[in-house]
């Protein structure tokens, strides 16, 4: 089973958008509606981000993204320096795998990794 998409709700609906679009590469779609960013990432996975006053995340909480390599671990790492988006502590190795975490506008944590086989 394929995950299609996930919706999560942002506080700052444009910043959130801006963050995925240029240090994620996720292409903005046209949204059925305000308050909405329809995004696409390079393998047709859709976040989806709506608008809301107050966002609190448990304890926890976070969306993950896996790369084929270490090499791609490094390359997300300087999209997001390259985009010239906050960069958070350079990618190290943890729990076995090579990983960075970062935040995206309004709290929402980020992982990126490459797990080997």
């Amino acid at each position: 089973m394929k995950l299609n998409h996930i919706d999560l709700p942002v506080t700052d609906l444009e910043a959130a958008a801006h963050y995925f679009q240029h240090g994620f590469g996720f292409e903005r779609l046209h949204a059925p509606a305000n308050g909405m960013a329809i995004l696409r990432g390079e393998d047709g996975f859709a976040l989806i981000l709506q608008q809301a006053k107050q966002v609190d995340y448990p304890a926890g909480f976070h969306i993950g993204f896996l790369q084929p390599s270490d090499a791609a671990v490094h390359a997300a790492y300087r999209r997001l320096a390259d985009a010239g988006l906050p960069l958070p502590p350079a990618p190290a190795v943890s729990y076995g795998c090579l990983a960075f975490w970062c935040q995206a506008p309004g709290g929402m944590l980020i992982e990126v990794s490459h797990r080997p086989a």
